[in-house]
């Protein structure tokens, strides 16, 4: 066995290795183009190292095009889109005004938690309903 031989089954075998170190199925598929180069270079000893790189590369971006088209799985629609997304779950909630919004701002108490409002001048005790979330920040409307 050649040098350059021994050079791709043994970065094909730590790629393959590494993977298993640290799981994500990208460096399996780096792994497996470094076999293919290796049983090339098995069939061909004759190839230029600099042809066994560009093989590799090659070989590196079809193994991971094939990687991304038949084996990632598709993301799956979630049965509770606005988990982590405490604001936007508050849309169409009608609260109380806890402080008045004046100049266009109050606040809400919502459980133990006090959030800033913006909407149109109301009276503290106002119901209103919540219309938009901007970053933390609600937009309100009297609710009707």
């Amino acid at each position: 066995m050649s040098p350059k031989m021994i050079l791709w089954a043994c970065l094909a075998l730590l790629l393959i290795a590494a993977e298993t170190m640290a799981p994500g199925l990208f460096l399996l598929w780096l792994g497996l183009a470094a076999a293919v180069v290796f049983f090339i270079v098995w069939l061909l000893p004759a190839l230029s190292v600099l042809t066994q790189v560009v093989l590799f590369v090659i070989f590196s971006f079809v193994s991971i095009a094939v990687y991304v088209k038949f084996f990632r799985e598709k993301e799956s629609p979630s049965d509770q889109p606005l988990l982590n997304r405490r604001g936007e779950q508050l849309v169409d909630r009608v609260l109380n005004l806890e402080t008045a919004i004046i100049n266009g701002q109050g606040r809400v108490k919502i459980g133990d938690a006090f959030w800033t409002v913006q909407g149109p001048d109301l009276p503290a005790g106002t119901a209103v309903r919540v219309v938009a979330v901007d970053s933390m920040m609600l937009k309100v409307t009297p609710a009707e």
